[in-house]
């Protein structure tokens, strides 16, 4: 990759994740990247193209950093799947939280058909089935309902974080742990690690 494209990239991706995409002008991306429009043209056909490149930059990352997170916090599968929520909850409390960058993305491109959604909607395929994994590693009789619960409360834990106002944001990170305890109880009931 060249340096420009990085400069690109890697503003852009601050830029949408604190502003939006379709509030980001490419003017803006080229103002803070310091690179002119012809760059921008050298290394991406559109706008939508430089939103993909982004979307695949957030996704690698975020994904990294979250399972290198939970795997430090806990060795046990079980103790993983609850360490999914204290790594939320510090993402949470991070004052440059804004949100998930993937369900925005979706939010401004609602076609399911449209690629910037799809690239969205497959990060959260990878992130269930990272959970999946772990339901199955811990034993749980059905590791794919378990691991939908879980991501359905780790999802309404980032929304309510974003929507709403609270002084401590880990706090939603804390009161899906506890929910979260409750369906892993049921799932791995009478299973012994």
């Amino acid at each position: 990759m060249s340096k420009k494209r990085d400069q690109l990239v890697e503003a852009a991706l601050e830029l949408f994740g604190q502003e939006g995409f379709h509030a980001t002008g490419i003017d803006r991306v080229l103002e803070v990247a310091g690179v002119a429009k012809m760059t921008l043209y050298n290394h991406f056909r559109s706008k939508e193209e430089l939103i993909l490149a982004v979307l695949r930059v957030r996704d690698e990352r975020w994904r990294n950093q979250f399972m290198l997170g939970v795997e430090r916090r806990a060795k046990d599968p079980r103790d993983r799947l609850l360490a999914i929520f204290d790594e939320l909850g510090d993402w949470f409390a991070d004052p440059g939280f804004s949100g998930c960058m993937f369900i925005n993305a979706t939010a401004e491109y609602a076609d399911q058909d449209d690629p910037i959604h799809a690239a969205s909607a497959e990060h959260k395929r990878l992130i269930e089935k990272y959970v999946r994994e772990l339901a199955a590693q811990a034993g749980a009789r059905e590791p794919g309902v378990l691991a939908s619960q879980l991501c359905l409360l780790m999802e309404g834990a980032v929304v309510y974080t974003q929507v709403c106002p609270v002084k401590d944001k880990g706090c939603a990170g804390a009161t899906a742990k506890r929910a979260a305890g409750v369906l892993i109880d049921h799932a791995l009931d009478g299973v012994s690690c």
